[in-house]
């Protein structure tokens, strides 16, 4: 991926939804040659999708919270359930070290999130995190995020 690339996709996470045209007009290209280009990084999975940002709370989820689970052995959510039996779950990872999978929900209420946990644990012993705000979210991918930066050489411990 080269500069324009990189510009292409600043502007199309800024608006997934500008037109050939005006996205040429902002990387100074032709509206083919961007087409071409946007193309390319769609073939190549780079772009994924176009999505529409919702804001969970005015969609009636303004409750966020974030559950690490130790799973208990052969009770695995991941291997044991199906994801609709589980629509407050946007967001799964997996993990090294204790935990085994970290899950991001959203809930219509404390009461409802009390549920959620209730039927998560019936899987796993679950540490919970209850979102209090976001100040900041969604940070576009970004070339300078893989610039490599050089470890702070440590003038710490010594042996004599």
């Amino acid at each position: 991926m080269d500069q324009t690339d990189w510009r292409i996709l600043a502007e199309l996470q800024q608006d997934g939804r500008l037109s050939f045209n005006e996205l040429a007009r902002r990387v100074t290209l032709s509206a083919p040659a961007v087409a071409e280009r946007v193309r390319r990084l769609e073939r190549d999975g780079v772009i994924d999708g176009y999505r529409a940002t919702v804001n969970p709370g005015k969609a009636g989820l303004p409750f966020t919270a974030f559950v690490q689970m130790r799973c208990m052995l052969g009770r695995c959510l991941l291997k044991t359930t199906a994801a609709d039996e589980f629509p407050e779950i946007v967001e799964i990872h997996r993990l090294s070290g204790r935990a085994c999978t970290m899950l991001k929900v959203r809930a219509a209420s404390m009461a409802h999130f009390e549920g959620l946990v209730e039927r998560l644990g019936e899987h796993a012993e679950l540490d919970t995190h209850v979102v209090l705000s976001t100040p900041f979210e969604g940070r576009p991918v970004s070339a300078d995020a893989i610039r490599a930066r050089p470890v702070t050489p440590s003038e710490g411990w010594t042996t004599s």
